[in-house]
């Protein structure tokens, strides 16, 4: 009667709460960086998907590709960019017509004409500045080195040096790393990978030329192609060609 009772409260120390993994993820709709979405969200508690378009030939269906993918993760916090410049810079059979898309040779390492010069570095750096401001611990991208077309931007060794300069260059308080976790997979290795996580690889778009139907004889399609044959699984997306042809 009259008595008062007291509840006990414990102070919480923040520095000591681990803090929810949030990461930003390149999404450019392609079947790598698919993959890496689906390995991005089993090792984050969140994730940011970022679509970066820059005057390429599929623009519009890799568009398509990256929101239907980011719906199918619950991803709520993305950012679309565009990098009109890129286009006017020009020098790539991407985003310049009058550049032919080089027809398939994966047996060379020659660099192809669908390189978007130093690409990548433009990709990240938005990245890494966005990743910056939403306190983000992490930024994967997709990048393929063996099996790739022999991009100089998709080198991990690329990556590396890009990380010094993220140390360097963002606040002392900032902990963000660079994620390539199929930088060393074949494209084979890749579909499995992503078949073992449930990725929606029908979600897709890897084409460089075509947007409703794959072309089937680009270099992006080729490598596609060759990867679901040496999976033993076929590829779900349509083709102009026919998806289960042998050339590749």
């Amino acid at each position: 009667m009259g008595g008062s009772e007291e509840l006990a409260t414990e102070v919480v120390n923040f520095d000591d709460v681990e803090q929810p993994r949030l990461a930003v993820c390149l999404v450019s709709g392609g079947m790598d960086s698919c993959v890496t979405a689906a390995i991005a969200h089993e090792e984050n508690d969140a994730l940011a998907f970022l679509h970066i378009s820059y005057g390429q030939r599929t623009e519009r269906r890799e568009r398509e590709a990256f929101e239907t993918i980011a719906d199918h993760y619950n991803v709520a916090l993305r950012l679309v960019i565009s990098f009109d410049h890129l286009a006017r810079i020009g020098g790539s059979s991407l985003t310049d017509t009058q550049i032919a898309v080089t027809t398939p040779d994966l047996t060379t390492r020659a660099i192809p004409s669908s390189y978007v010069p130093f690409r990548n570095a433009h990709l990240l750096s938005t990245a890494v500045s966005w990743g910056e401001v939403i306190n983000a611990s992490a930024i994967y991208i997709g990048a393929v080195a063996e099996d790739s077309s022999g991009y100089p931007d998709c080198r991990p060794e690329f990556y590396a040096a890009f990380q010094e300069a993220i140390d360097v260059g963002t606040k002392a308080e900032t902990q963000i790393m660079i994620k390539t976790p199929v930088i060393g997979m074949r494209k084979s290795e890749i579909v499995r990978k992503g078949l073992d996580l449930g990725a929606p690889l029908h979600l897709t778009w890897s084409c460089y030329q075509e947007s409703d139907r794959a072309c089937g004889n680009c270099d992006s399609c080729a490598l596609r192609l060759r990867a679901f044959r040496e999976a033993g699984v076929t590829d779900p997306i349509p083709y102009l060609l026919d998806s289960s042809r042998s050339a590749y």
